[in-house]
C-alpha cells in the first residue's frame, strides 16, 4: 500500500485524470445536466423507512443514460465505461422516484491472479469459462442515499435474482471471447475491486447471516489508470505513425486488457521501463457469488448452478433498508437532511465534501 493519508492519496493521483475528463465533459454536462438534476433527492423528502429499491436498466442515447453518466461524475475518481459486455443499470427509489444509485457489470479482466487462484483456474479452464464471470466497474449509492450507507444496499442488489435473469435473457447464448465457440452461459459471480485500498463496503456484507460479497484478496498493485486519457491518446497517435496493431485495435473481444497492451507497446517502444505502471495501490477484490456453488462450477464445469438462494431485488431492498439504511438516520450520525441535489453541479467540480461517502469505484 501506499504511504500517506490513505484515500487522500489515492484522490490525489486521480487528480489529473479526473480533471482532464471533466474539462472534456463539458458539452455534455451543458446539455444534459439540467436534465438530469431533478432526478437527484434532497435529504429532507427522504423518509428511510419507506424507501424502496428497485432496478432500471440504462440503455444508450437515453435520458437513463444521461442520469447515469451525471450520477458517475459525481465521484472523487473517474469510472472506466466498460468492454465487451455490458449491463448498466440506475438504482431507483421507487416510493421517491429518485435516483439512489448505479450499477455497471462488464467483461472481467482476463488475468487477475487472486481470482483464479480463489477458483482454482489453470489458463485453460479461465479460457473456458470466464464467460460465467462479469465484473463491477461502477457501483455506488449517491446522495444522500450514501450517506445512509446505501452503498452497502446497492452493493447487494447485485447478487439478485434479477440481475441473475437479466444477464441469462442477454447473454445465455453467447460466443467466448477467447475460445470463439458459442456456450449456455450462465452469470455465476461478479466481481469488484475497491477504488482505495480497504473497503469498509464490502467487507463482511450480509444479509440475515447470508454472505453478499466475499474477499478474495488484494491485487499486486500495477495498472495505468494514473495514464490520463489525454496521454493515452498520445500513445495511440505514436503507435500510429509506426502502423502499430494496437493503435486502433479497440473492439469486442479485445476487452479491457486492450489499454495496458497499449500502454506497454508504446512504452517498449519509446524504451520506457514498465514499473511505471506499478502505482502501489493494492485494491481489494470481492466476489458475489450469484450461484452458492459458483466456484466449483467455473472450476470444472460440470455441475448445474445452484441459485436456490438468490433472492429479489424487491426482497434485498427491504433488508438492506432495515439492517443499515433505517438505522443509520435513527442514530442520527451525519445530517442527510441537509443535503440538496442543488450541490450536485459543485460535487461534479470537486468542491463539495461529502461525510460518510461510499466506495467511489474505477476502472
Amino acid at each position: 500500500m501506499l504511504p500517506g493519508e490513505g484515500k487522500t492519496v489515492v484522490r490525489q493521483l486521480h487528480r489529473a485524470q479526473r480533471r482532464s475528463r471533466l474539462q472534456d465533459a463539458q458539452p455534455f454536462l451543458e446539455r444534459a445536466l439540467p436534465r438530469a438534476l431533478p432526478y437527484f433527492a434532497d435529504g429532507a423528502e427522504i423518509d428511510v423507512n419507506h424507501v424502496r429499491l428497485t432496478l432500471r436498466v440504462v440503455k444508450s442515447d437515453t435520458l437513463e443514460a444521461d442520469i447515469f453518466r451525471v450520477a458517475t461524475m459525481t465521484w472523487s475518481v473517474p469510472v472506466s465505461v466498460g468492454f465487451g459486455r455490458r449491463m448498466r443499470y440506475l438504482v431507483w427509489d421507487e416510493a421517491h422516484d429518485r435516483l439512489a444509485g448505479v450499477i455497471a457489470l462488464g467483461d472481467p479482466v482476463y488475468n487477475l491472479s487472486v481470482r483464479d487462484h480463489a477458483i482454482g483456474w489453470t489458463v485453460h479452464d479461465r479460457a473456458e469459462r470466464l464467460v460465467g464471470l462479469l465484473d463491477a466497474y461502477v457501483l455506488g449509492a449517491v446522495p444522500p442515499y450514501s450517506f445512509l450507507l446505501g452503498g452497502k444496499a446497492v452493493a447487494c442488489l447485485i447478487r439478485s435474482r434479477d440481475v441473475y435473469d437479466d444477464f441469462k435473457a442477454k447473454y445465455g447464448t453467447t460466443v467466448g471471447v477467447i475460445s470463439k465457440t458459442e456456450k449456455s452461459a450462465n452469470l455465476l459471480a461478479v466481481t469488484t475491486t475497491s477504488s482505495m485500498g480497504r473497503s469498509s463496503v464490502y467487507n463482511r456484507l450480509r444479509l440475515e447471516g447470508e454472505p453478499y460479497f466475499e474477499r478474495i484478496g488484494f491485487t499486486i498493485g500495477w495498472g495505468h489508470f494514473h495514464i490520463t486519457d489525454a496521454l493515452f491518446e498520445q500513445m495511440r497517435d505514436f503507435l500510429r505513425e509506426r502502423d502499430h496493431a494496437y493503435a486502433d485495435r479497440h473492439e469486442f473481444g479485445e476487452g479491457p486488457n486492450w489499454r495496458l497492451r497499449t500502454i506497454r507497446a508504446a512504452l517498449k517502444a519509446l524504451r520506457i521501463n514498465e514499473t511505471v505502471l506499478k502505482h502501489g495501490i493494492q485494491r481489494e477484490v470481492f466476489v458475489a457469488k450469484l450461484a452458492t456453488n459458483a466456484f466449483d462450477v467455473l472450476h470444472n464445469g460440470q455441475a448445474e448452478p445452484d441459485i436456490t438462494g438468490l433472492r429479489t431485488v424487491a426482497e434485498i431492498s427491504d433488508m438492506a433498508v432495515a439492517r443499515w439504511m433505517a438505522p443509520r438516520a435513527e442514530r442520527g450520525e451525519i445530517d442527510y437532511r441537509s443535503w440538496t441535489r442543488a450541490k450536485i453541479p459543485r460535487l461534479i467540480r470537486g468542491l463539495v465534501e461529502l461525510p460518510g461517502a461510499d466506495l467511489r469505484r474505477t476502472g
